[in-house]
């Protein structure tokens, strides 16, 4: 694939666009670049035509300067008839580029894009993830309700999708569908409940967005998802982590009790300290129980501490704000070294960071205090960064660190950037009210501002003081004096009214002053501002009432300026105090109390943070930035007072588990297994940390304890408890070696394109290969403690497999059926029956096989594969499990085997008939088939209530053997004996890094269900199995030569089966 689709992989939405766009316009030559993105008419009709042309490389440059012009910010949508007609394109390059052409423009021209729907749906079905998703993107752009049933069956479509890219970006269209049909909510409810199940990293961002969009009331949804959310969080994009954690602080706010009671208690214990013996006694009691943290509680915590470390700033400030509001006091300040680093961001980033930090130091002062230096001011910060920086210098500020501060301060008032200096003259105001100590220092310094050049300092200080002086008025006279000096050469109206304000409340400490003052202020009415007139008439009343000898006259002579005034403010002001004060026959009752409403002691400002109130929104918030309700925004919930029920969060993955403990290797395991007890292993399965898997593993040094910890443990702690528990032989090592590489494989698979149709075959389903990986752990130790069981244990290994699905237990059919008796005849089992017993099977990936397709079982999805055991329904019968899905939104009934049509000899145990299936419901069960040692066809029908359906199940050859296990010793007596006519072998030509032993096992096992012989030899690889049906040895020998190639050699009397197993082996071995 070219660097072009990479990008677009890679990166979603718009990104993908300009990524493309980029890419694109490196990719044309210098000689084209000039006016390249012009929006000549010509230049456009150029395209056109190259669009037009029969040359899909033509066609390529036109759609990659196109999209380069999209990434220019260009406007390209008059070519979109041009560029729809492409869409059809063979040319899987111009395919992705037209897709991201018409996700940019198919809302704009949505008739256009309607004509060509047709190709939109049937590219929803294309081999390659890519044109899957982008079709599936386009179809969600177009925004017109006429297409909403098809949406909707697209993004049910897509959302079962094998690969986690189409399945995300079904997650996406569920948004778009809900914003055109907020009607389609209950069946896009179900998709979102569908998606939450997916283990996919890919995903998980994406659909918690969707549920935040559709139903963030619907908690129960996240209850069975929420450990596994937890625990895929590190491994999630980046804005899917912003997402999952807050919708995650939203929900542990509604199922944990406060992890504050602690602290609350201790508080009330030290105001309550002087109380009657028993009220203490009660309390006492009622503490006992102390606090402990629901282990949910923990894990989440636990699981987003490491996302401090990010280097996405939103991220951080998500993991800050869940630890600011769910975790314990003691543990929040954590957060503020990773808070404190985002201050090296760019200015926006400081902003918001500042913002949620002033939030935060006015409750806990402490969490930033040893930051304190973080938080000056520098020269190149904007002025909102300095305003906050002050915001939070002041929030810190105390009586250890005032004098350091108010130096800082000093310097600030002196800044070019004067609504920065004002801002710091209100923060000196602030910290002078709040700590006692420094008050007079403070005012002291004030009243030296007022001195200075700079009106708009010595305004700010005026209004600073005037507040600073109500709260003890009785001491500063002089201050009172000297500020009324300066009204001579103020001109800024908030500080000529607040002199004007501080001389009313004040006239009888400054009797001679305030009447001169009121002189001036009479002669230059008419001129002030409309605030400096109301006090003008405020202190003109004061005067009235206090020293009317004096100023009587001039008082009705601002009355009457007043009362002809522009403003009807001062109109109606001069009315009411003219009525109020000056005495007539229609003054009312109110006129005695004149001089107690104007002379009235007035309450001290209370100085406070405008922060203070901010607490109430979620921090790093729309709405706490903006202190308001934004919409959309979501109210975190008060603390419940009692915890909802904890066992809703227990996933069924781990019943699923259980379901394959064999039932005699349970009554052995008793004791050790009561070591743990069940809440602990539930603890575990929440938990899920590679450490404590690989400890509980490693420390016991029995195998058992570390199978325990991988039954219950989630996906991404099973490798991690697979490779420890296998530690202790090689042989183990080399199976936990294959089975993370084969893991790894079927991971890169789900995410690469599916350009073959062997890829999809092959892809397995997540659920499945969990089961799988169980099952095979379980027989490797049941054949560790009995390396020669017998075919009754055999045959009895799992009989508790299948309880869960309806299925009985059934006793293993007599050895010998008479209509197998013929098959039987002319083996001679005395010579190899001291040989022949069956080993454990080496662990390779299960294959998955379609039996039954939704669309044509009308719902009803079948999937089946091969588990390489011993089959419980018969010795000579091959283990066959099937999975049944019901993607419809009904019950489906009574599913049942009906007809078979086999081939003489063969035979089929089938399932028992299951009752009903829920819709979305999932159930696997087990049937047995005798394929007599040959490939033919098993058909039958399945049927439900009121269908029937003809499926078939076809065995590859390898799924006909079971793994012996013998010595080299057996091996080269037994392959002595089988030569001649039932020898056949072939020479293989390969690189020789494809001759390794890891990968020449590797590949065989792939194959063909062997066992692996011990040798002596490193050149030959020796692998025997036996056929299940008739228990003839099949003996694989790879035998390695000189130079690049080797010679593959396979003994059996089943010279039919051998020659299949030889042709299937050889191309395998033979490619890189």
């Amino acid at each position: 694939m070219s660097s072009n689709s990479f990008a677009y992989n890679e990166q979603s939405g718009g990104g993908e666009a300009t990524e493309l766009g980029q890419e694109a316009t490196s990719t044309i030559s210098p000689s084209g670049a000039f006016g390249l993105f012009s929006s000549d008419l010509k230049k456009n009709e150029d395209l056109k035509q190259m669009l037009e042309s029969n040359k899909d490389s033509a066609k390529l440059d036109a759609m990659k300067r196109i999209v380069g012009m999209i990434a220019k910010g260009k406007n390209a949508s008059e070519l979109f008839p041009a560029v729809v007609k492409n869409v059809a394109s063979k040319n899987i390059e111009i395919k992705k580029l037209v897709y991201v052409y018409l996700v940019r423009y198919a809302e704009e021209q949505q008739d256009l894009a309607l004509l060509s729907i047709s190709t939109f749906q049937r590219a929803l079905k294309d081999p390659n993830q890519l044109i899957r998703a982008s079709a599936l993107r386009v179809l969600s752009s177009i925004r017109v309700p006429i297409i909403v049933p098809i949406m909707m069956l697209a993004i049910k479509e897509a959302s079962a999708d094998l690969s986690p890219y189409v399945r995300k970006n079904a997650a996406h269209a569920i948004q778009k569908l809900y914003s055109l049909d907020p009607e389609q909510k209950e069946m896009l409810i179900e998709v979102i409940e569908k998606l939450l199940k997916d283990k996919s990293t890919l995903v998980a961002g994406s659909v918690v967005m969707a549920f935040e969009e559709v139903c963030p009331d619907r908690i129960d949804l996240i209850h069975k998802n929420y450990r596994k959310l937890c625990n895929l969080l590190v491994d999630v994009e980046e804005w899917g982590q912003v997402v999952i954690i807050h919708m995650l602080t939203r929900y542990a706010r509604t199922q944990f009790v406060s992890p504050w009671k602690e602290d609350d208690g201790l508080e009330d214990n030290e105001k309550n300290f002087y109380e009657s013996d028993d009220e203490q006694k009660e309390k006492t009691d009622q503490r006992k129980k102390p606090y402990t943290m629901d282990p949910d509680h923990r894990l989440l915590i636990r699981n987003t501490k490491p996302l401090l470390q990010s280097r996405n700033a939103a991220v951080v400030m998500a993991v800050a704000q869940l630890y600011w509001h769910i975790s314990p006091k003691s543990e929040v300040g954590i957060i503020s070294k990773s808070l404190v680093r985002l201050l090296r961001s760019n200015r926006e980033v400081q902003y918001i960071v500042l913002q949620n930090i002033a939030t935060m130091s006015i409750q806990r002062k402490g969490m930033f205090e040893p930051y304190l230096k973080s938080f000056y001011v520098r020269s190149t910060d904007p002025t909102m960064i300095k305003t906050l920086k002050l915001e939070i210098l002041t929030n810190l500020a105390n009586e250890a660190n005032i004098s350091t501060l108010l130096r800082e301060f000093q310097t600030y008032v002196k800044s070019q950037d004067k609504q920065f200096a004002a801002a710091t003259i209100q923060t000196i105001g602030r910290c002078a009210t709040n700590i006692s100590e420094v008050t007079d220092t403070c005012l002291n310094g004030l009243v030296c501002l007022l001195s200075n050049r700079d009106e708009i300092v010595v305004a700010e200080s005026v209004v600073v003081i005037k507040k600073l002086l109500q709260m003890q008025p009785a001491q500063h006279g002089e201050i009172i004096k000297h500020m009324a000096k300066l009204l001579d050469s103020i001109t800024v109206p908030v500080a000529r009214a607040s002199i004007l304000w501080l001389i009313g409340e004040n006239c009888e400490r400054v009797p001679k002053i305030a009447p001169d003052v009121l002189r001036k202020m009479a002669k230059s009415f008419t001129s002030e501002d409309d605030l400096v007139k109301l006090q003008i008439l405020n202190l003109g009343a004061k005067l009235y009432l206090t020293n009317s000898r004096q100023t009587k006259l001039l008082t009705q002579y601002i009355l009457n300026l007043g009362k002809y005034d522009q403003n009807y403010d001062i109109r109606d002001r001069t009315r009411f105090i003219r009525q109020l004060i000056v005495p007539n026959e229609k003054s009312g009752a109110l006129s005695k109390y004149a001089k107690k409403i104007f002379l009235a002691q007035k309450p001290a400002p209370l100085l406070e943070s405008p922060f203070k109130d901010r607490d109430h929104f979620q921090l790093g918030t729309l709405s706490h930035t903006l202190n308001t309700k934004a919409t959309g925004y979501l109210e975190l919930s008060n603390w419940p007072e009692v915890a909802p029920d904890p066992s809703v969060r227990n996933v069924e993955v781990i019943e699923l588990a259980k379901e394959w403990t064999p039932a005699g290797k349970a009554k052995k395991e008793n004791p050790a297994k009561k070591f743990y007890s069940e809440s602990e292993e539930e603890e575990d399965s929440s938990d899920s940390s590679s450490d404590s898997e690989s400890e509980s593993g490693s420390a016991s040094g029995e195998q058992d304890e570390g199978d325990s910890s991988d039954d219950s443990s989630e996906e991404s702690s099973s490798e991690h408890g697979s490779d420890s528990e296998s530690a202790s032989e090689v042989g183990d090592k080399r199976t936990g070696k294959r089975n993370s590489k084969s893991k790894g494989k079927s991971a890169d698979s789900s995410s690469e394109e599916e350009s073959s149709s062997d890829s999809e075959s092959e892809s397995e389903s997540e659920s499945e290969s969990e089961s799988r990986k169980v099952t095979k752990e379980k027989e490797k130790k049941k054949t560790k403690q009995d390396r020669n069981p017998l075919t009754k244990d055999v045959s009895l290994l799992d009989l508790d497999d299948f309880n869960p699905v309806s299925t009985p237990v059934a006793l293993p059919t007599p050895a010998l059926s008479p209509s197998l008796i013929a098959d039987l005849e002319g083996l001679n089992l005395s010579t190899s029956s001291s040989v022949i017993s069956v080993n454990t099977p080496v662990f390779v990936p299960v294959k998955t096989h379609v039996l039954l397709h939704r669309m044509s079982g009308r719902g009803l999805a079948a999937h089946y594969f091969f588990p390489r055991q011993p089959c419980i329904f018969g010795d000579k019968m091959v283990s066959v499990q099937i999975t049944l899905n019901n993607t419809t939104d009904r019950k489906i009934e009574n599913i049942h085997i009906g007809g078979k049509k086999l081939p003489m000899g063969m035979q089929m145990h089938v399932f028992n008939p299951i009752e009903s299936l829920e819709p979305e419901g999932s159930i696997t069960v087990s049937m047995g088939i005798d394929f007599c040692d040959s490939t033919q066809t098993a058909s039958f029908q399945l049927c439900t209530k009121d269908d029937c359906f003809n499926v078939n199940i076809q065995p590859p050859v390898g799924e006909l053997l079971l793994p012996v296990a013998m010595s080299e010793k057996d091996f080269k007596k037994e392959q002595g004996m089988l030569t001649g006519m039932n020898e056949t072998s072939t020479v293989i030509i390969a690189a020789p890094q494809n001759f390794t032993p890891s990968v020449i096992l590797q590949k065989v096992v792939n194959v063909a269900n062997v066992g692996v012989v011990p040798s002596g030899q490193d050149n030959i690889h020796r692998f025997a199995a036996k056929t299940v049906h008739s228990g003839s040895l099949m003996l694989v020998t790879v035998e390695l030569k000189e130079g690049s190639t080797a010679q593959l050699i396979i003994n059996t009397e089943r010279t039919v089966i051998g020659s299949v197993l030889l042709r299937e082996l050889k191309p395998v071995l033979s490619q890189g």
